[in-house]
């Protein structure tokens, strides 16, 4: 997690694991705050948030009353909020309730999600609560077990990606990526699920403190992704390349 506040154990009825006020990246053309919650459904090795995925439970809890009290005092000069995890979809529930008073704020809202449950998803959106949706593409569909770690029913990822692109909200699809970690039939696979999408970013993965450290965990250079915007700009209207490269 990067530069996160945590504050001591509170009452709390979502898994709320630490805010980062401000950013300036994470919420396309915004200025926004980022709030983290605990817990995912996925185990990638790459992940970076390993311990809002794997030990959550060993975090301090930040009451939802911190939150909002944050944002409010901040309100004047953020735009809106980032909700990511972890995976916020595993307490879709809590966020139908929480959203409303980050909204009641004047702030717009982004989520993050890696697309597992395109019904909850539909659920947040029906309500109008999101303005932005951010949504991972992991790999190829048939690597989709292997990269993230768990059995996964794929028609699932197809829902959401389906849902995202006919929803009537703005969204981008996004892919961390390694040296070596795919394929070029497997990037065609990628953004052939993806074929017609707005929004396409390519994210550099950071080797250090993922989940399953590994030697072949190796950041890109540039020169080495940019075959894969070539061939992902034949599919997609607008790709970019996201973080350090």
């Amino acid at each position: 997690m990067r530069n996160l506040q945590i504050d001591a154990p509170t009452k709390c009825f979502m898994v709320i694991k630490g805010i980062e006020k401000i950013t300036l990246i994470d919420y396309p053309g915004h200025i926004a705050s980022t709030i983290f919650l605990g817990g995912c459904n996925f185990r990638c090795d790459y992940c970076y948030n390993k311990d809002l995925v794997v030990r959550p439970h060993a975090l301090p809890n930040i009451s939802e009353e911190v939150i909002l009290s944050t944002l409010s005092s901040r309100r004047h000069f953020i735009e809106g909020v980032v909700i990511t995890g972890g995976e916020p979809m595993v307490q879709a529930a809590h966020l139908m309730e929480f959203i409303p008073r980050i909204r009641s704020l004047g702030l717009k809202i982004k989520l993050d999600t890696n697309g597992y449950f395109p019904d909850k998803i539909r659920q947040l959106v029906d309500a109008g609560l999101i303005d932005y949706l951010a949504m991972d593409i992991k790999a190829p569909l048939t690597r989709y077990a292997e990269i993230t770690g768990v059995e996964i029913i794929t028609q699932q990822i197809e829902r959401s990606v389906q849902l995202l692109m006919s929803c009537g909200v703005a969204y981008e699809f996004r892919t961390t990526v390694w040296k070596n970690g795919f394929s070029h039939d497997d990037f065609l696979q990628m953004v052939t699920l993806i074929r017609g999408a707005e929004k396409y970013f390519l994210q550099n993965m950071y080797p250090f403190f993922t989940i399953q450290p590994k030697k072949e965990y190796r950041a890109m250079k540039k020169a080495d992704i940019e075959p894969v915007v070539q061939l992902a700009k034949q599919y997609v209207q607008s790709v970019s390349l996201r973080g350090e490269w």
